[in-house]
């Protein structure tokens, strides 16, 4: 494993629906390939420790620069994005700033439905792809486990993920509230991702709709689900069309950077419900002017709130507290990574000290006790060690300040791990 370049910080740069909209976000959004394009590009122009996340609800990358502009190029160039955009719409937080930023994504506190734990395994997925491309280097391995640390310790300890919500969920409760005999029509889930799995359940576990049917491109993945999930309706993608005239509503959850549903999937004078769960969109905007056609989209959605919500909110600050404990761990990691070399140094230039002394008072002095003066000295310098790392530990001090004059002192080379 490497450690990250001298002279770079860690940034993480990105947008997400706090301020950028969904056609905003969906310019910046990434592609599996287009993140492995992303890592691949980084590695090459040098820069040493880097991942991307690319959610429907947000684009980040998080990695050591000399400034933030090395990683808002990268994002630029391997997305649809411009940097016009990305300034307007954007955030980029530094050292502590984006280790916070980390671990409120990481235990769902940064979620759009809060709480909501998709983007833990979205974290974890950025994670390892940076992993196998070589882009993960020592400091970043440390926060992104400290970070799943955290995620894992709220989610057992605190109630922020309790009850049922996320945008697959405020699909089904879309349908419930605003369609009408709802368990009578015919509901078509196009696309079987994580979502698409997940508004299926929810159909069958929150309504009592017989008339669900799936498509999904690779038709083997749509049987093996329907082999579990019996009460669902299989077809081919060939009959996209044919079930689609036929539906009611229809739920759309693929995974392509390009609409799959557009006004040739749809006669004009159908009367039909769509919504779309996927980021960037799949479902054309011209078919917003077809008169009969309701579309709603992912931020829609993210608004539907229920009482879940209100004892989320009431989690927080217990959440924070195991953030915060985890973040101090860290913490302590990286001062003592940072300070090792130099209180090391420190150390040996003493104990250079020592044996000349010690050396010089033997030829000097009849009955001189080496082994009790070594005793002693030995537990001076370590005493003087200590208390150098405690001077270095307090937020106060000017690390490098510090160093270079203890360096001037002792004549020696005192050098912290940056």
């Amino acid at each position: 494993m490497r450690t990250e370049q001298i002279g770079t910080k860690l940034y993480n740069v990105g947008l997400s629906y706090k301020k950028a909209d969904v056609e905003t976000r969906s310019a910046f959004s990434l592609s599996k390939q287009k993140q492995i394009d992303l890592l691949k590009d980084a590695k090459s122009k040098g820069i040493d420790g880097v991942m991307v996340v690319s959610t429907c609800n947000r684009t980040e990358i998080t990695g050591f620069a000399k400034h933030p502009f090395e990683l808002i190029s990268l994002l630029c160039e391997h997305s649809n994005g411009t940097v016009e955009e990305f300034v307007k719409y954007s955030n980029i937080y530094k050292a502590s700033e984006a280790i916070q930023h980390l671990f409120k994504i990481g235990t769902g506190l940064e979620s759009q439905i809060l709480g909501d734990y998709e983007i833990v395994g979205q974290l974890k997925q950025a994670y390892q792809t940076a992993q196998k491309y070589g882009t993960i280097n020592t400091y970043l391995e440390r926060l992104m486990n400290s970070v799943l640390q955290a995620s894992k310790e709220v989610k057992n300890q605190t109630e922020l993920s309790s009850g049922t919500t996320s945008v697959a969920y405020a699909a089904t409760q879309y349908i419930i509230e605003n369609v009408e005999n709802y368990n009578s029509k015919r509901v078509l889930v196009y696309g079987l991702g994580e979502i698409g799995k997940n508004a299926c359940k929810n159909l069958l576990e929150y309504t009592e709709n017989n008339n669900i049917h799936l498509i999904n491109r690779t038709h083997a993945k749509a049987i093996e689900f329907s082999e579990v999930h019996q009460n669902i309706a299989i077809n081919t993608f060939e009959n996209l069309d044919v079930e689609i005239d036929d539906a009611d509503v229809l739920i759309v959850s693929t995974g392509s950077d390009m609409p799959t549903i557009t006004t040739k999937n749809i006669k004009k004078d159908k009367n039909l419900l769509i919504l779309d769960l996927s980021m960037p969109e799949n479902v054309d905007k011209a078919l917003k002017s077809f008169e009969n056609i309701t579309l709603v989209n992912v931020d829609q959605l993210s608004k539907i709130t229920d009482k879940t919500l209100a004892k989320r909110t009431a989690e927080i600050p217990k959440a924070m507290l195991i953030i915060d404990k985890h973040k101090q761990d860290f913490n302590e990691w990286v001062m003592h990574r940072k300070f090792t070399p130099a209180v090391a140094a420190l150390k040996e230039s003493l104990m250079a000290i020592q044996h000349d002394e010690l050396d010089l008072h033997k030829k000097r002095l009849d009955g001189f006790n080496e082994e009790h003066a070594e005793i002693i000295t030995s537990r001076i310098i370590q005493k003087i060690t200590t208390q150098f790392v405690k001077h270095l530990k307090d937020e106060n001090t000017s690390v490098n300040q510090s160093i270079e004059v203890v360096s001037k002192i002792f004549n020696t080379s005192l050098e912290t791990q940056e």
